[in-house]
């Protein structure tokens, strides 16, 4: 049996791309009510000793690059997780533009290859962004007031 190209489903990264925007703009709506119009923004698990942080990188009228992070505690061996996300506000869609492992994604990949990427990294990772940011509706993780982060 001879084994099939892979095509991405354009309608499945797009749909996923709406969710993570969705999502995403909850997020520093809630972030933004809060502490104001600043750069960055923390959450902290109430359960576990884990901080992750919104970095707003780049705002036009059209688009905003954030970054989010895990800062606390270090793991050993294992690099900070850190994702790069640009919002597409007229198209109200979010993707993942780079992470710690790579530059940039492509739409599909061979496989095997040499990095041993899945033939549908690219949604998979921005499937990882769209699991990420539905953590935050839990009530375990609570925003960090900047008042909170300066004492």
């Amino acid at each position: 049996m001879a084994s099939r190209r892979y095509a991405p489903s354009l309608d499945r990264l797009l749909r996923l791309y709406s969710r993570n925007y969705r999502n995403l703009s909850r997020l520093l709506a809630r972030a933004r009510r809060v502490n104001g119009e600043v750069a960055q923004y923390r959450w902290q698990h109430a359960q576990q000793a884990l901080i992750l942080q919104l970095t707003v990188n780049e705002q036009t009228r059209y688009t905003e690059v954030v970054t989010v992070e895990r800062l606390a505690p270090p793991l050993p061996l294992v690099a900070p997780a850190r994702i790069e996300i640009r919002l597409y506000h007229d198209a109200l869609m979010a993707e993942v533009l780079t992470g710690q492992h790579f530059l940039r994604l492509l739409p599909a990949y061979p496989y095997p290859n040499a990095r041993m990427q899945q033939r549908d990294e690219k949604f998979q990772v921005n499937l990882f962004l769209a699991e990420l940011l539905e953590q935050f509706a839990h009530r375990e993780w609570q925003l960090i007031s900047a008042r909170e982060e300066s004492r």
